[in-house]
């Protein structure tokens, strides 16, 4: 039977188009739908369990994006000729469009819910991961999964000054922004991106022309969803509830509560008390009421807790550790704290603390790219580690989480920017975080800022890095943004906003929005309460170094760039690779060669000045080219029957026969007669002898020719015999 496929388009209004097709593939999927922009076509499947899983009293999302070799007419790189786990790119892409689905589904739906997307075709000009939030959404819109509204994401760049939405990778290149939002019909959800100093203003206006972008791509599900026949959103079983016990609960704790948010004590002694305040209300219970109903208990004082917490910023202006609303967390920095490393830095700003090193290397040590939809390099990156002991926690590791992943590429992309592009080194900066207490990833990059001064990268200009909150409450109207927020406040707040910057703009943010209808006017206010905590912080790394030092440290590497003509690098390489093992065996330096337009980019790494001059004097050897009729400084380094083997000078290594014959213009018997072992003189090129086709080089073509004896001369008239 032939399936009845339907679909829509959604118009870019640059001749560009988005369909929207389903009922042609993955039918018994709660929802399906394809995706296509030119030829990239993403599938996204949506599946929810009938019943939540007894006991689990949270929304057990999966987001799961992954990419096809095949979709790029690729191979899978390795032995292994298999996807195998998510790369780094495809880590993030997930992490977009979780954080904008997760706030949107009921607040007791509890089902497990799998939302998969799969890249099944690739365009070079389309970049797939700017569709996988339009394409997650419209397979929830044509389900029967609880889901309060459509959404949809889109990628803004800025080139020439003209806005663009869903740019390609080339054009992404020319751009001074880049940036994914993801928004309902309504309201802004989530911001990612990165920017080349751009102003909070500028910033909001790309917010909003996106906005607009998104809201023609939720009009079309619509559409879709009325094609096809809104499905009757399923029923499930909800949430107890018991207003009693939520009423007695309130009665125990809430003024509890209130009164220690307002203490300004510190992270482990405020959960103390909070922790002593929940075993109290529990003991008001009987064994029988809590067996029953500890789950509610449970429930019902963090929800109280909650309350009093916000109603004490909101009321009293004061937060959790003391602070007011635009207040920031004291802060101490150094740098060089450990001896081996390139760079090294440690930023502390009230519980939160990290430890960020700088590693220098080649060009080999770049990261290699190699995705279905990207392919390069990256000669500046990041990783971010956050280990449990940074909470007060014992946890078993299991490999890098989403979270490090996204943190790091926040921080990395905050930081990346300010690498100039002649920086001849490939810089890996590591960032461990040792204390946490919110906002662990602006602490990694004011630790990486520093680190990479003390390390003499010369940065454009320094990066701070702050996180906003906010605490509002519909019924009153009140809303308060919190400057450098704790993670306590993360938790119970409705907005996590990091800005980083330098003195002149923005250079990487990363927003996410727990409640709909954030207004305009108040991610304003957010954004200009950053750029002055910003700023604040940024005072604090520049009271420590104010500039990147001027050299590499002792021990750390130097690197020296040296272009050669292309025909020269396999003479370097030598047989085997012979020549260039046997140099860096001898000088103690890493040397790479890289072919860039038909020439030999030699990267010389080394501590030992000395080694680095021999590499360079070997090159030096090795591409030497005598000019035709050129004087040239040699040295006698071998003695033979028929000539002296010499050496250039200036090329040592490049070596050359002066045969006897080109010694004197007197008949020479005896080459030492002449010249002797170690003996310095000059000599002119000749070129290359058409009969032997070798190099001729000669020392009677500078001496003076000696007059004609005329008395050897025959008769005018006679034969020469």
């Amino acid at each position: 039977m032939i399936p009845q496929v339907s679909k829509e388009i959604i118009d870019l209004g640059d001749g560009r188009s988005i369909s929207i097709e389903t009922g042609k593939l993955a039918k018994q999927a709660d929802g399906s739908v394809v995706v296509r922009m030119g030829d990239t076509m993403l599938l996204a499947t949506v599946v929810s369990a009938k019943k939540a899983t007894p006991g689990v009293d949270f929304l057990p999302l999966t987001v799961d994006y992954r990419e096809k070799f095949a979709a790029a007419g690729r191979f899978p790189g390795g032995f292994f000729k298999r996807e195998a786990r998510p790369s780094d790119s495809e880590i993030l892409t997930m992490r977009l469009v979780d954080r904008v689905l997760r706030p949107l589904f009921p607040d007791d739906y509890h089902a497990e819910t799998q939302v998969m997307i799969q890249l099944m075709s690739h365009d070079e000009t389309v970049m797939p991961d700017a569709l996988a939030g339009l394409a997650a959404s419209a397979a929830l819109a044509v389900s029967d999964v609880p889901f309060s509204t459509l959404i949809s994401e889109v990628r803004v760049a800025r080139i020439d000054g003209k806005l663009v939405i869903n740019p390609s990778r080339a054009q992404l290149e020319l751009s001074d922004i880049d940036m994914m939002i993801g928004a309902s019909k309504d309201s802004i959800a989530m911001v990612e991106g990165e920017m080349k100093e751009i102003s909070e203003k500028e910033m909001v206006e790309a917010i909003k022309f996106a906005h607009e972008a998104i809201k023609i791509q939720i009009a079309a599900q619509e559409r879709l969803q009325n094609l096809v026949g809104k499905k009757e959103i399923r029923t499930y079983e909800e949430e107890r509830n018991d207003e009693a016990i939520y009423d007695k609960v309130r009665e125990l704790a809430y003024d509890r509560c209130f009164a220690i948010a307002q203490e300004g004590t510190a992270k482990h002694e405020r959960s103390e008390k909070f922790a002593l305040v929940k075993e109290d209300v529990k003991a008001a219970f009987t064994e029988e009421e809590l067996l029953e109903n500890g789950d509610l208990v449970s429930k019902y004082y963090s929800k109280v807790n909650k309350e009093a917490v916000r109603e004490v910023i909101l009321q009293l202006g004061l937060r959790l550790d003391g602070r007011k609303t635009t207040e920031i967390r004291p802060i101490w920095c150094e740098i060089d704290y450990l001896p081996s490393v390139h760079g090294s830095s440690l930023f502390t700003r009230g519980e939160t603390q990290a430890l960020a090193t700088v590693t220098l290397g080649t060009s080999r040590e770049a990261n290699q790219i190699d995705t279905p939809s990207e392919q390069g390099e990256e000669k500046f990156y990041l990783h971010y580690n956050f280990p449990p002991f940074s909470t007060g926690e014992a946890k078993p590791l299991r490999g890098t989480s989403r979270r490090e992943v996204g943190h790091g590429n926040l921080a990395q992309r905050a930081l990346k920017n300010m690498i100039p592009a002649d920086c001849p080194y490939t810089v890996r900066i590591v960032s461990e975080v040792l204390e946490s207490n919110g906002s662990s990833s602006m602490a990694t990059v004011c630790a990486g800022t520093l680190a990479l001064m003390d390390a003499g990268i010369q940065m454009t200009k320094p990066v701070s890095g702050i996180a906003m909150g906010l605490i509002s409450d519909d019924k009153t109207g009140r809303w308060a943004v919190l400057s450098d927020i704790l993670g306590d406040e993360d938790h119970l707040g409705d907005m996590d906003f990091k800005v980083t910057g330098t003195a002149d703009g923005i250079t990487a943010c990363q927003m996410d929005i727990k409640i709909e209808g954030l207004a305009y006017d108040i991610m304003e206010k957010a954004l200009e309460q950053a750029r002055d905590g910003r700023l604040h912080i940024l005072g604090k790394l520049t009271e420590v170094i104010a500039t990147p030092k001027l050299e590499v440290k002792k021990h750390a590497p130097k690197i020296v760039t040296r272009i050669i003509p292309g025909n020269f690098i396999g003479a370097l390489i030598g047989p085997g690779g012979k020549v260039i093992q046997e140099l860096q065996k001898a000088t103690g330096t890493t040397i790479v060669i890289n072919e860039v337009d038909e020439q030999g980019v030699v990267e010389i790494l080394g501590t030992d000045p000395d080694g680095m001059a021999a590499v360079m004097a070997k090159i030096d050897s090795i591409i030497f080219k005598p000019e035709m009729g050129g004087t040239y400084e040699v040295k006698v380094i071998k003695m033979l029957d028929f000539g002296a083997v010499v050496e250039y000078t200036a090329a040592p290594g490049n070596e050359v026969l002066l045969h006897v014959s080109e010694l004197a213009w007197e008949r020479t018997e005896n080459v030492a007669d002449v010249v002797k072992m170690g003996d310095v003189f000059e000599v002119k090129y000749l070129g290359v002898d058409p009969k032997t086709r070798k190099e001729k080089v000669s020392k009677k073509a500078l001496l003076p020719r000696p007059p004609r004896d005329e008395t050897k001369r025959p008769p005018k008239g006679e034969d020469k015999k």
